[in-house]
């Protein structure tokens, strides 16, 4: 037996114990997330005024139909809504103004201000506006997200409880038309989503996601405003750090709101993912090393290839299959949707494998057209193309 047969065999059994240890993971993901799910929502002891601050850039596929979902809530309350942009001839205003047409006993305010702070163009855009917020509830969402009709009421009735200083909301992908972005669909929803829900479960996570973040005025400023936040990449995760570094609770409701999967090419999709992957891999190096269990399919294909297609590897595959299979049956019904595009999934679990082992090749991001180094606190610095 030679040397390398030798690496290969070791190999194929390395890579099947990856497999199963995934395929044990994705079934304890299918189980835990109908619990999350299944829930019950928080209603509010009362009903205080809010500001919705929305960061916009560019007139996105479905923003009027976005923006319009949280114009449609069941909040009996007073609720500005405070849009905010860079440029004075942002195509998205098009869009708020349509949204005033449709709802016009809707409180919006607008400002548009160039002013930056740091690499980060949603934190500037943010600071502009939030001189003009008038209410000491704040909700943070970005412009790409829909919900349904009572996200405020349960978001606000999550933020009153004892402990808590911040409220983030779970996410599933809303696709764009296209096959692009169908795939991103399936990596938020059978990938990310499980990947929280887990985390969370096993006491192993500690998110907060920019598609929303509800605090009150007094917790925004003990964390010193978001000021500090103008150089992270990840600047939603650091708000998270903030708010817990000062004894303060990160909830996260039992509903997922709407992420619209946008990208519209093979290229925007893998920078996109390669981006959040290095991100997530400079703040958190173990817990990105551990997400190689995700991939228990890819792991049973390389056993598969290892082994020269050895009889026993081809009921791994087939497990790891229906493990993952299953994972999206049981997803889609938690999150009440329709289940489709069932051959999507095993094409993206192979493109997704071969991301995060890119991921680890550099820190490097590409970020709106501009490249940047993001280093273990998650801040960014700009590098120069070669």
């Amino acid at each position: 037996m030679n040397a390398a047969h030798v690496a290969a065999v070791t190999l194929a059994y390395a890579c099947a114990a990856a497999a199963v240890v995934g395929i044990g993971y994705t079934v304890l993901a299918s189980v835990l997330i109908g619990r999350f799910f299944s829930r019950a929502g928080a209603e509010p002891s009362s009903f205080p005024p809010v500001t919705i601050v929305k960061p916009l850039h560019g007139n996105e596929w479905a923003l009027l139909d976005n923006l319009s979902s949280f114009c449609r809530q069941d909040y009996p309350a007073p609720v500005q809504f405070l849009f905010g942009v860079h440029d004075s001839a942002d195509p998205a205003l098009q869009a708020v103004e349509e949204l005033r047409l449709l709802h016009p006993d809707a409180d919006m305010t607008v400002v548009a201000d160039a002013r930056l702070y740091g690499p980060n163009r949603k934190i500037s855009n943010i600071l502009n506006m939030l001189p003009q917020a008038r209410h000491d509830m704040l909700v943070f969402a970005d412009s790409d997200v829909s919900v349904g009709p009572d996200y405020l009421r349960n978001v606000i009735g999550t933020l009153q409880k004892p402990g808590v200083g911040l409220v983030t909301c779970a996410y599933r992908g809303q696709p764009d038309p296209g096959f692009w972005p169908r795939l991103s669909a399936i990596a938020t929803n059978y990938q990310f989503l499980p990947g929280v829900v887990t985390g969370l479960a096993l006491g192993l996570a500690r998110p907060c996601f920019g598609q929303t973040i509800a605090m009150r005025r007094d917790t925004y400023e003990r964390i010193g405003g978001f000021d500090p936040f103008a150089r992270h990449l990840a600047e939603d995760h650091a708000i998270g750090e903030a708010v817990r570094a000062i004894g303060e609770e990160v909830a996260i409701p039992s509903f997922a709101i709407a992420h619209a999967c946008v990208e519209a090419s093979a290229t925007q999709l893998v920078a996109h993912e390669l981006r959040w992957s290095r991100t997530i891999r400079r703040i958190d190096p173990l817990g990105h090393f551990g997400s190689a269990l995700v991939h228990p399919f890819a792991f049973a294909l390389l056993a598969l290839a290892f082994s020269g297609a050895a009889p026993w590897t081809w009921p791994l595959v087939l497990i790891a299959m229906v493990a993952r299979l299953t994972l999206k049956w049981r997803t889609d019904r938690a999150l009440r949707q329709h289940c489709r595009d069932l051959w999507l999934l095993p094409i993206w679990d192979i493109v997704s494998f071969a991301i995060f082992v890119a991921s680890f090749r550099s820190s490097r991001v590409i970020w709106r057209g501009f490249s940047f180094k993001v280093d273990g606190d998650g801040l960014l610095s700009a590098v120069q193309d070669e």
